[in-house]
This record gives structure tokens, C-alpha cells and sequence, in this order.
């Protein structure tokens, strides 16, 4: 390809950042998919991302798909086409945008795993017998507490929660947005318990909530791992993952209310159909209820 379509994928990254406000997460995923795009039109000698046909892009997708990406994959890089033809459209630098009408492989949809409320109280009231302890315990409460993703935890700075007001500040929310959302009695009791020991290993510059032995911000893996380390040593057979925690709030929440939308704006969903899967969770609960429980439900043995 021409060296100016380099440039122009620098541009596109760069809006991206500058005036969509996309998060790294996002951007990193875009980049890496449009430089898969960019070696096909290299093999197909294809000189700049205005020759690309629909064909070309849908040949493209089926290759990524024999090489066994999944529905969901295929839908995020046809996204990150889609919105980068749209870019291209803009600047007059294509006439039309090849992957508009290109669909993915469809996928069954999968319900998230969640755990009921027994199993959260066991997990939650293991109990804490080590500095780190009382810091895993304080970040496991909080995500149940409060709903957040895993990087929106990470990101949590100690001016991003209000223990008087009971609510903390979620500043890095998916797609630049921010919310502010209700943090329980629990996870304050919790919290509390672990500030003055986040104090002992502090450097004066750190602001964040959680921080490592050695006073650094905690990262997502350090506490994917720690998780399961509480888990294996407080004997939870399961294996417990972070967003685990953040579906059984949003499941929790939505079996006691009923309200889709207050869980939507919990959850920072920008999509009340993100939030509608919790519902079928809602609904297969009920349904195991009725297997198990209505005299005319089961199946007489053949």
C-alpha cells in the first residue's frame, strides 16, 4: 500500500483519541484490526483503502474466520472498518464504505455467569487475616457493592470515593463517560478497615485506591490473580473471575427491583439491550424454580 495510507490510519488513531476520547482499550483493538485489513490489501495488492471493494472486505472477514476468530471478533473488526471508512468518507478520501451491509457469523449468545447470593456472602465473609487480605476484601466488596468493570476499579483514585455521602466517581467509564453510583454499608465497613493500612506503603505523589505492597496503583491482572489466590485459600471450588462480581450485582439487583433502567445507568450501559441479557438470567432462574417445583413440569421417564 501507498505510504499515505499509513498517515491516514495515524489520522484516524489520532481522532479517535483527540476527539472521540475512545479509551486505550478500544484504540489498541481498532489499530490492531485495520493493520490485519492492511496486510490483506498488501497480498491482494491492493494500493490504497479506497480501492477496497465490499469483496475484498467480506474475502477478508472469511479468512479471519478460517483462522478461527468468532463471532464477536469478527463483529468488533468489521466495527473498527466501519468506523474507519466513516472517517475516510468525511476527509473525501473514499467514495463509499465497503463493510456498511457486512455482517459477522452469527454467534449463540452466551448468559454471563453469575453467583447467587449464598455464594457471594461466602466468598465476602471469608474473612481477613493479612494487610493484602484486607485490601482484596475491600476491592471484592466494592465491585460487588458497587457494579464497576475491572479497569474502571484499577482507575479509582482515594478523591473518586466520598465515605461520608456513601458514593464514589467513576471518571473512566466505557466510552469516556462518567457516572457516579452508591457504595454499601459493607464495602465502606470494608474500605475503612483498609485505608490506614494502604497508608504504611504509600509514596505522597500515589492517588490511587488500591495500591500493591510496594505503594503502586494495583493493576487488573494483580487482581485477577488475587482473586483467585482468596479463592483457592478460602476453599471456593468455583473459578471466580472480577466481572463475575459485577454480573451478580447487576443480576442481584435486577431480581429484587424489576428496574431495567436504574441497572442500565448502575451498570454504565450506553444500551438498555446490553442490559436486557440480565433479564433471561432472571427469567432461566425462574424457570429452574418451575422445573424443579411444579407437579406437572417434569418429564415422566420413558
Amino acid at each position: 500500500m501507498e505510504s499515505d495510507s499509513k498517515q491516514i490510519l495515524t489520522d484516524f488513531l489520532d481522532q479517535l483519541t483527540i476527539e472521540k476520547r475512545a479509551s486505550m482499550h478500544t484504540i489498541n483493538s481498532y489499530q490492531r484490526d485495520l493493520n490485519h485489513l492492511g496486510k490483506y490489501c498488501l497480498a491482494k495488492s491492493i494500493p490504497d483503502w479506497a480501492s477496497l471493494t465490499q469483496n475484498d472486505v467480506r474475502s477478508h472477514i472469511a479468512s479471519r474466520h478460517r483462522l478461527g476468530l468468532g463471532s464477536t471478533s469478527l463483529q468488533r473488526e468489521l466495527s473498527a472498518i466501519r468506523s474507519f471508512f466513516n472517517f475516510l468518507l468525511k476527509k473525501g478520501l473514499a467514495d463509499n464504505n465497503p463493510a456498511q451491509h457486512i455482517k459477522a457469523p452469527k454467534q449463540a449468545r452466551k448468559l454471563p455467569k453469575t453467583l447467587d447470593v449464598d455464594q457471594i456472602s461466602g466468598l465476602l465473609e471469608a474473612g481477613a487475616s493479612s494487610t493484602i487480605e484486607i485490601r482484596d476484601l475491600a476491592i471484592f466488596e466494592l465491585f460487588y457493592s458497587s457494579g464497576l468493570r475491572l479497569s474502571e476499579l484499577t482507575a479509582l483514585n482515594l478523591a473518586d470515593i466520598d465515605l461520608t455521602d456513601h458514593s464514589l466517581m467513576v471518571k473512566s467509564g466505557k466510552g469516556g463517560k462518567s457516572r457516579i453510583l452508591p457504595i454499601g454499608s459493607k464495602a465502606i465497613t470494608a474500605i475503612n478497615n483498609w485505608l490506614p493500612q494502604r497508608l504504611k506503603n504509600i509514596s505522597v505523589s500515589e492517588v490511587a485506591l488500591f495500591t500493591s505492597t510496594r505503594g503502586k496503583r494495583l493493576g487488573q491482572r494483580s487482581i485477577e490473580l488475587r482473586l483467585e489466590q482468596w479463592c483457592k485459600k478460602k476453599g471456593i471450588a468455583e473459578h471466580i473471575h472480577p466481572h463475575m462480581l459485577r454480573h451478580s450485582f447487576a443480576s442481584h439487583l435486577l431480581e429484587s427491583s424489576q428496574d431495567l433502567r436504574a441497572v442500565q445507568e448502575l451498570l454504565g450501559h450506553s444500551n438498555i439491550s446490553t442490559t436486557q441479557i440480565y433479564t433471561h438470567l432472571d427469567f432461566q432462574h425462574l424457570a429452574d424454580i418451575y422445573d424443579k417445583a411444579h407437579p406437572r413440569a417434569k418429564k415422566k421417564p420413558e
